[in-house]
């Protein structure tokens, strides 16, 4: 990586320092741009240069997420001209397509964090390292929220010397999908690869063919693909059977996490009901109303209907019908954004359950429009205790850092549940800027709920309920060790 500075005389400052990896050929690999920005900046505030710009010019920069990591890092701006190339490449006028979506991705970012300007977004470390060693997070990114891992400085220079090799090597031309967000074989690993569905329809077909063994056998294959993979179960002396809580018991511990009427057609809607309420469970509405229809026929309303922006089918009739009130904070298939559904799919019907017209864009405000302090949401969860007494208050939150304080709150304000959901949720719904870069493991959020809980003497007022990506009795086991006492399941219901 090269840092040119412009020609000044020795009394003069410099006016731009610019970060450039445009020089890298056969012999010469590039540094990681990330590490790079971020020592640069580092550097320039210790030697009282951090009004200088700094320019990073980079082909590592690909994405969205990518510039907006430069620029949180201490970039004051990034040209990433492998990606324009790119799209220069592909048709008349994708360059400028591009460069829109990237500023409509930025802008995004920003509105997650209630940010207004990039100016306060530079240099914010408004981010989170996961699995990086302690001594590159204290180097490079010690304000940033940390979990540090073995990932060391030797390893990730490594991983950029194989790259390079590969780029510079007799691999050809062509550029392989590493499957980042779809499924391709011998890519990267995806929890619900197509060999899931396979075995979990063959055991749908015939519960009784041993097919159940099969799907359970994926759960201990030794792919490394969540957190909790990397955690090894040490059986105990067992216990007698008779001592183990009822299954009806457990049962009524699993819900169907939120996915709205909309978000799903009406007839997988009121199959997840008619579901869960038969085996004991609970479903949910998500944020997209129900249909007054379901409740004369029987066990095939929800149990659990969420509330978000108020907007979206919220009547007092829904309300009362409810045996639980999720107050919707985060959202677990795409954190720090709201619902949406998009015109095309607000139809009649959904128009009218949902109280809006046919063929408008659906939009929740990320976060609940109304709440901008614990004391808000104290106001709200009083407001739904007031038309529905009999009815669980909950409260769902994203793993994140801060979220056991947060979550601390949360229970002074009265919720009875609080959903931890990981950063791995979603039902397809999500924009591909938001499946990827957005929170953290539920691992990490319902461990730092529950100690805080704990701490602060308040783990006996809520339950936790977890999720995002549960698949197997093992991903359960793991929950509850870690201090869950309820799981919801939502991609896996679906399948």
């Amino acid at each position: 990586t090269q840092c040119i500075t412009t020609p000044l005389s020795s009394d003069e400052r410099p006016r731009l320092l610019l970060l450039s990896d445009r020089a890298i050929s056969a012999e010469r690999a590039a540094l990681p741009a990330l590490l790079a920005v971020a020592s640069a900046w580092k550097s320039m505030v210790s030697e009282g240069l951090a009004e200088v710009p700094l320019v990073v010019e980079t082909a590592q920069a690909l994405e969205t997420h990518h510039v907006a990591m430069l620029i949180a890092a201490g970039a004051s701006a990034v040209v990433p001209y492998l990606a324009e190339e790119f799209a220069e490449n592909e048709e008349e006028g994708a360059f400028e397509k591009a460069r829109k979506g990237m500023y409509a991705g930025l802008r995004k970012v920003l509105a997650r964090m209630g940010i207004s300007t990039l100016a306060s977004y530079r240099n914010s470390h408004l981010f989170e390292a996961l699995g990086l060693d302690e001594d590159i997070c204290r180097e490079y990114f010690e304000d940033a929220g940390c979990y540090p891992g073995t990932k060391t400085l030797d390893l990730l220079l490594q991983d950029y010397l194989k790259m390079h090799a590969v780029a510079y090597g007799d691999g050809g031309n062509e550029l392989a999908d590493h499957g980042l967000y779809r499924y391709r074989k011998g890519a990267e690993l995806h929890a619900s690869s197509p060999e899931l569905v396979r075995r979990l329809h063959a055991y749908e077909k015939q519960p009784n063919g041993g097919n159940f063994a099969a799907v359970e056998q994926l759960a201990n294959s030794g792919d490394l693909i969540f957190l909790r993979d990397l955690l090894e179960m040490v059986p105990e002396q067992p216990v007698p059977l008779d001592e183990v809580e009822s299954l009806d018991s457990i049962l009524q511990r699993f819900s169907t996490q939120a996915m709205s009427l909309g978000s799903l057609s009406p007839e997988a809607h009121k199959t997840l009901s008619l579901a869960m309420n038969q085996m004991g469970g609970r479903s949910n509405t998500g944020e997209g109303g129900e249909d007054p229809d379901l409740y004369l026929l029987v066990n095939a309303a929800n149990k659990i209907k969420q509330v978000a922006s108020g907007r979206f089918g919220v009547t007092t009739e829904y309300l009362v019908r409810a045996q639980e009130l999720e107050i919707k904070m985060a959202q677990g298939s795409k954190p720090g954004e709201g619902g949406q559904l998009p015109a095309s799919k607000v139809t009649e019907y959904i128009a009218r359950i949902r109280h809006a017209t046919p063929g408008t864009p659906l939009i929740s405000p990320p976060p609940h429009h109304d709440i901008y302090s614990i004391e808000d949401l104290a106001q709200l969860i009083h407001d739904l205790h007031a038309v529905n007494p009999k009815a669980r208050i909950g409260v769902k939150l994203v793993s994140g850092t801060g979220i056991g304080v947060i979550a601390a709150g949360v229970a002074k304000a009265g919720a009875n549940v609080i959903t931890i959901s990981g950063h791995n949720g979603g039902t397809g719904s999500s924009p591909l800027t938001s499946i990827k870069n957005t929170g953290l493991p539920w691992e990490i959020g319902l461990r730092e709920t529950h100690e805080t809980l704990l701490r602060a003497g308040l783990r006996s007022r809520v339950a936790l309920r977890v999720d995002g990506g549960m698949r197997f009795s093992r991903d359960i086991l793991i929950g509850a060790i870690l201090g869950a006492d309820e799981f919801g399941f939502g991609t896996a219901a679906l399948l």
